[in-house]
Order: structure tokens, then C-alpha cells, then sequence
């Protein structure tokens, strides 16, 4: 059904709710962004679904989703958008919030970087961070972007590859100079590990451990890799550490720098998301980050470091 086949008018002002509701896929998400409440959002999605004819929405497994009718009313609904835009602004400089969710170590030295250069050519936008590592699930924080590590397997988004990553072990000199250093695998049996809580992990990908060193016994764990790397500094143990945040200590030496884990991380976002131009710049500046950083992000050896002696 088109659009443009009912005789009725629809409200602008529906149709921008729509346009909100299907970034999100929550009723209560689009509340929050056009500053409403839940009742008149599902008010205005009737009143539009009376004007044209039909559903413009259905209820799916993880929020709500665009029928054929919405899709066709939200191409309508940008439209109008872009309008208003501008007409409020001289020049095409981007504004308006754009929600992220991201695991920490990419949040922190990824993303910030990439959004802080975006935002002195673009003052007026805004970026939200929530950290966590898990599956990609677009509807159930309301986000428009998500970071995950390993390819995410959704029907309605879009996965955009980022670039890989490599896991190295690590130890601080302090611990290296109380415990021989590990010169082979069979050697890590004589090591604590330091990494994610085996039992609350969510991400398959990142599931190392069994494999990995499975004699060694766990030290100290987390959900979040900053831990991972403040325990491993302290002497907790040998951590299995991103190599683009332990490079960064002086004081972590990476040990069986022959032993790696190349992951990759992956950019999840709803298509008509996407068509937002702040959305789509934000991607783009991530994407380029990653590029920028890819030395970093793959452990790229550094001659300088030399592994400290231990007193055994």
C-alpha cells in the first residue's frame, strides 16, 4: 500500500514520532528523544496508522518494526526532518543525540577519540556511551549504534566490520621479578590467569580461556577488561589483555609474544538509523579510527621493551 493512495493527510507531526520510533524500536525511547510521553506516542502511531490506511508498525521479537506502509511513511518522514533542519540552520553542521553502546576498552580509546574530533566540527552533537560487552540487540538499550566483538547474527540490522584486534598475555614487571617467565605453553600451568568471569560471559567469541590455557587456574576475574589490566599491573597474575590497552603500561611486558588471539570487532546498526546523517557520520568516524589505529589495535611489536629478569 502507498502512501500517497489514501485520500487522508497525515500529521507531520505523526509522522515524526514514527521517524522516532522506528530509530529505536521502543515506544519509551522515542518518548524520551521528542520529549513526550508513552500515551501520546501511541496515540499519534493510530492516529497516523487512521490517516494512511494501515499498519505502520508491528510488534517483533525484540521491539517494534516498520510494515512495508512504515518503511514507505519514514522515507516521508526524513523528508521532513531534513526540511526543518533547514530551516533552523545556516550550515549543514550535525546535531541531535546518537546512543552507543560499546565494550570499554573500544569506548575508551576508540570511540572517545574518534567522537571528541567529530564534535569540534559538529558542537551541537551528542554522543551516549554505555559499556558492556555482550550480543548485538539494537532494540533492547535503545541504541542506535552498537560495538560487539565476533559477527552478530540479526536479520533487521546491518553489520558493518571494524578492523581485528589481538589478545596477548601480559605481566607486570613486579610479578616476573617473584616468577620465572613463561617460555612455553606447557609453562602457563605454573600461572594464574587474569581475564572475564568464565561464568558471566556472554560473547562466544571472547570465551577463551578453556582453550586457550586451560591449566591455568583463574586469579582474578571481571566483566570488565580496565580490571583486567589494574589486576595484572598489580601482580594478580598474567593477563589476557587487549594489546591496544596494555601497551600503553610501561610496566606490562608481554610474555609468549608468539601466543595471540586475533579478534574482530563489528559495528551493528538498524538501516533506517543509518539514513540519520549524524548516525552515518559517527560510523564513518569510527571506521576511520579503527583504520588509524590498526598498528595498535594488532599488538605491533616495540623493539624498545625488553622483558624483565625475575629473580628465580
Amino acid at each position: 500500500m502507498s502512501v500517497t493512495s489514501t485520500t487522508n493527510r497525515p500529521s507531520p507531526d505523526d509522522l515524526l514520532v514514527l521517524l522516532a520510533v522506528g530509530r529505536t524500536g521502543r515506544y519509551v525511547s522515542a518518548a524520551e528523544e521528542l520529549g513526550i510521553n508513552h500515551t501520546t506516542i501511541s496515540r499519534r502511531i493510530a492516529a497516523l496508522e487512521q490517516a494512511l490506511g494501515g499498519r505502520v508498525l508491528i510488534r517483533g521479537a525484540s521491539g517494534w518494526e516498520l510494515t512495508e506502509l512504515g518503511r514507505e511513511a519514514l522515507t516521508a518522514a526524513e523528508a521532513i526532518e531534513t526540511a526543518v533542519r533547514s530551516l533552523t540552520s545556516d550550515t549543514p553542521a550535525l546535531e541531535g543525540v546518537v546512543r552507543m553502546s560499546a565494550t570499554d576498552g573500544f569506548s575508551a580509546y576508540i570511540a572517545a577519540p574518534a567522537i571528541a574530533a567529530l564534535q569540534r566540527r559538529h558542537p551541537k552533537l551528542s554522543v551516549e556511551i554505555v559499556t558492556a560487552t555482550r550480543l548485538a540487540s539494537l532494540q533492547r538499550s535503545g541504541s542506535d549504534i552498537e560495538v560487539v566483538v565476533g559477527k552478530p547474527q540479526l536479520r533487521r540490522a546491518r553489520a558493518i566490520e571494524l578492523g581485528e584486534y589481538t589478545l596477548g598475555l601480559y605481566a607486570a614487571h613486579s610479578y616476573l621479578a617473584g616468577h620465572p617467565a613463561p617460555a612455553t605453553v606447557d609453562d602457563l600451568a605454573r600461572h594464574p590467569l587474569v581475564y572475564f568471569i568464565d561464568s558471566m560471559l556472554q560473547v562466544d567469541d571472547l570465551d577463551l580461556a578453556p582453550t586457550f590455557a586451560p591449566a591455568m587456574r583463574e586469579s582474578l576475574s571481571s566483566t570488565n577488561v580496565f580490571v583486567h589490566v589494574e589486576a595484572t599491573r598489580a601482580a594478580a597474575g598474567l593477563g589476557l589483555l587487549p594489546c591496544f590497552m596494555a601497551d600503553r603500561h610501561p610496566d606490562l611486558t608481554r610474555v609468549l609474544s608468539d601466543v595471540s588471539v586475533r579478534l574482530t570487532y563489528w559495528l551493528v546498526v538498524r538501516p533506517e538509523t543509518l539514513r540519520r546523517p549524524e548516525v552515518a557520520t559517527l560510523v564513518e568516524a569510527l571506521r576511520e579510527q579503527v583504520h588509524t589505529q590498526r598498528d595498535m589495535l594488532m599488538g605491533a611489536p616495540d623493539p624498545g621493551r625488553e622483558l624483565p629478569e625475575s629473580s628465580s
